[in-house]
């Protein structure tokens, strides 16, 4: 039986900014980065203006835990073993017929075991987290234009998409007001963020006054990171943290091992000198998870504090923070947060983060169980009889068991419990459905709880 986890065991507690601590308002962010690529790609790659209008029914589309294989076109939603449980050519679902014709007894050839499988090559990209869903969307109906032009494969339009990634999102842009994104926001934050409530700051204060090192490590630059704690949490937001990290360039902030980036200076949100190593808490730019780890150790007086991190991303945040430094993690999953309910303790259903909301529209298509893919975490291999028999984890579902100690709809809901509230974990030889707070998805019980391979 593994041992429950609780904040109180603790000496660090880590956050990741977007998504995690900062909520967006999924259904004015969504179309907003969705249009930051597509007017990028019309008016600079001259790619046909039908990108620009979206229907709003194509919105469902969008499916956290999908691969886009850039070859074929394809995207693919893949159980644990590998095994193609749903597929579509562009934004088109292939029948089960299709997919055997293009992937051999349903096999993903670039599947490997788990911590092997990197979530982003020339050949593949897996969709994790909101910033990323809309341009699913949009590299779906780009497959679906060329498809109708006579392209067949391979598909070379991914170098233009990582194009409009720099136009809209490199460190300057920002500053420069550039693209479409950044000066959005900037007009009118309120529009795309939700207010943080009291609770939270409340409780990241308390975690302070337990004596727990608070840390804040984003990719955002400093700049934007500014804008977005001050909004979300309170111009003196920085405060609530003893140390701040931007521009940290995740995953690479944990895995680029023995050559790790250094921690650089910041004025004025200028990155300024290299650091050889980090010698007091404060506010830095890029740098490395073990020369971090060199000064909690210093912080906390302990030779190996205990460092808990919570992100959103599986690629970004959970599976590196996990896998390379050892941390406890604890993923926040919206799509906990919606639909009709999780399943309680006792096998019941009550609302979900039931202690309060965030303020202002509720709305978040984006983490609404999607008509075209099914369940995020569970799913029967299309195409066969017996649905039940089949009923198999999703792999995305499957790397949130392996790597977070557990997950949670928001940080807001676990605000008002105790520092010492005892969690249940992820565990390899538990149930498959502990770990989730208030309560596992109701998905997975769809058909009873489906088996996972040891």
């Amino acid at each position: 039986m593994a041992q429950p986890f609780s904040l109180a065991t603790c000496d660090v507690v880590g956050f990741d900014l977007d998504h995690t601590l900062v909520r967006y308002r999924l259904a004015q962010s969504a179309p907003l980065i969705y249009n930051s690529f597509a007017h990028y790609l019309v008016t600079e790659k001259g790619y046909d203006k039908e990108l620009l209008t979206p229907s709003p029914e194509s919105w469902d589309f969008c499916c956290k835990g999908l691969v886009l294989d850039l070859e074929d076109g394809n995207f693919l939603k893949l159980a644990n073993d590998g095994t193609i449980l749903r597929a579509s050519h562009g934004t088109k679902m292939m029948t089960s017929e299709e997919l055997l014709e293009v992937y051999e007894k349903r096999k993903w050839k670039h599947f490997k075991s788990d911590s092997e499988m990197a979530c982003r090559s020339a050949q593949y990209y897996f969709y994790d987290n909101y910033f990323d869903l809309p341009g699913s969307l949009l590299c779906a109906k780009l497959v679906d234009c060329l498809t109708r032009n006579g392209v067949q494969k391979p598909f070379e339009f991914w170098k233009d998409i990582v194009a409009g990634i720099q136009h809209n999102y490199k460190i300057s842009a920002f500053k420069e007001n550039c693209g479409m994104y950044f000066p959005e926001v900037k007009k009118d934050p309120g529009k795309f963020l939700q207010k943080c409530p009291a609770s939270v700051t409340r409780w990241l204060r308390q975690l302070k006054n337990a004596g727990k090192v608070l840390l804040l490590i984003t990719s955002s630059h400093s700049d934007y990171c500014r804008l977005l704690g001050e909004h979300v949490l309170g111009s003196d937001f920085a405060d609530l943290f003893d140390i701040v990290i931007t521009n940290a360039l995740k995953p690479g902030f944990f895995s680029q091992i023995p050559n790790q980036r250094p921690f650089r200076t910041l004025e004025n949100d200028e990155e300024g000198e290299s650091l050889p190593s980090l010698e007091k808490p404060g506010w830095y730019s890029q740098g490395n998870a073990a020369h971090l780890y060199e000064l909690l150790k210093k912080m906390t007086g302990k030779p190996e504090p205990k460092v808990v991190y919570f992100g959103d991303s599986m690629y970004s945040d959970i599976f590196p923070a996990r896998h390379y430094s050892k941390w406890e993690t604890v993923l926040i999953l919206e799509e906990l947060g919606v639909g009709d309910g999780v399943v309680s303790g006792q096998g019941e259903a009550e609302p979900r983060e039931k202690k309060g909301k965030y303020e202002g529209q509720q709305a978040k298509p984006l983490s609404s169980k999607s008509e075209q893919w099914g369940s995020f975490f569970v799913d029967a291999i299309s195409g066969t009889e017996n649905t039940e028999e089949s009923s198999e984890f999703t792999w995305a579902c499957k790397r949130i068991q392996t790597y977070s100690t557990i997950a949670i709809p928001s940080v807001e809901a676990i605000a008002d419990l105790p520092l010492d509230y005892q969690f249940t974990r992820f565990s390899s030889t538990g149930l498959k459905t502990a770990g989730y707070y208030p309560g596992p998805p109701r998905d997975l019980f769809s058909n009873g709880e489906p088996e996972m391979p040891s």
